[in-house]
């Protein structure tokens, strides 16, 4: 393939972004410019699909093709585009509250049928465009303007939402972490099928400092569960925390104090078919919400809805072809009236 010779400058377009100072929208931004040149497409053969959000805004600021939609709706969007295009890269860039309200049903089912997409759902775990809300995401118990009392909800814990969906591709990441940020879109846009990045992001604004213990260099190392394919799982300023199973129940817990060589200390394996070893290291962080594992859950293969369609489709046509059934209208014709139509003289 020809270098297209791009830089992250020909990802940026002349509108001005126009987020608060300080938001986390901005790293995500300058990460996804720097990284789109790797991809090497033509930016006529990329697009961002957005619905209702601050993180919606995203398509403006990317100089490529583009659509601002409605709300929750992108991946409906997004999918009857990749369907019928299969020569361009889609994006979706959606939020926790776009995501995982509204647009709930939209996203299971983009990721259950395996849509080639990549989804980047912003989460910052309040409801910012509307001026701060409790969200899908926010913890219980959040005293917020919709919850002055405190959320009532159990909140929503995407990553293991994606993979009760059987989505193909799972990972988190942090606004903040460019290196890790790069390395999670790499392996999300390599991916045939849907991939869905969680990307931890900081409103300053109506919940500043949700993600501090992930950032500051001083706690991260012991609540940052490190995810890397064929190494053990192991975590801590001092690296002796460590994702172990139990021999009896097979269950996944964190242990502490764990020395090197310990048969329970669990090999992270991405590829794995079962979803259930994935859905097992999303659940670390429920009986501490400040644990939190990042990195790449799952990556399997399987085909994507598009080229299921596409290989229908050619399927049909040849089919018609063989036959003799005419031309593509009357194939049309004959394929929606079927075997149980009539006419009334």
């Amino acid at each position: 393939m020809t270098d297209l010779g791009l830089k992250a400058k020909d990802f940026k377009t002349d509108q001005e972004v126009r987020w608060c100072p300080g938001c986390g929208d901005y790293a995500i931004l300058a990460a996804v410019q720097g990284f789109m040149p790797e991809l090497n497409i033509a930016r006529e053969n990329v697009v961002f699909i957005s619905g209702i959000g601050c993180s919606s805004r995203f398509p403006y600021y990317m100089n490529t093709y583009g659509m601002h939609s409605i709300h929750g709706r992108a991946p409906a969007i997004a999918t009857g585009l990749s369907a019928s295009r299969p020569d361009l890269k889609v994006f979706v860039v959606t939020g926790d509250g776009d995501a995982l309200s509204i647009g709930g049903n939209h996203l299971i089912h983009a990721l259950r049928r395996n849509v080639n997409l990549t989804i980047l759902l912003f989460n910052n775990r309040i409801y910012g465009l509307t001026k701060g809300q409790y969200s899908p995401t926010s913890e219980q118990g959040k005293i917020t303007k919709s919850t002055p009392m405190g959320s009532l909800d159990n909140p929503f814990n995407p990553v293991s939402l994606a993979l009760g969906a059987e989505a193909t591709f799972v990972a988190r990441t942090l606004d903040s972490d460019r290196k890790h940020l790069t390395e999670v879109l790499r392996a999300a846009t390599q991916h045939e099928g849907t991939s869905l990045v969680e990307i931890y992001q900081n409103c300053n604004i109506f919940n500043d400092g949700a993600f501090d213990l992930l950032k500051d260099s001083d706690t991260r190392g012991d609540w940052i569960i490190g995810l890397h394919h064929g190494q053990e799982i192991r975590f801590g300023n001092d690296n002796t925390k460590a994702v172990v199973r139990d021999p009896a129940t097979g269950a996944l817990s964190v242990a502490e104090n764990v020395a090197e060589g310990d048969p329970r200390v669990v090999v992270h394996d991405a590829h794995a078919e079962d979803p259930s070893y994935a859905f097992a290291l999303s659940r670390l962080s429920q009986p501490d919400t400040r644990l939190s594992p990042m990195g790449v859950f799952r990556d399997i293969t399987r085909p994507s809805y598009d080229q299921l369609l596409n290989d229908q489709l050619d399927s049909a046509k040849q089919a018609a072809e063989t036959t003799g059934r005419g031309s593509d209208q009357d194939a049309l014709q004959t394929l929606l009236r079927g075997t149980d139509a009539w006419t009334v003289a």
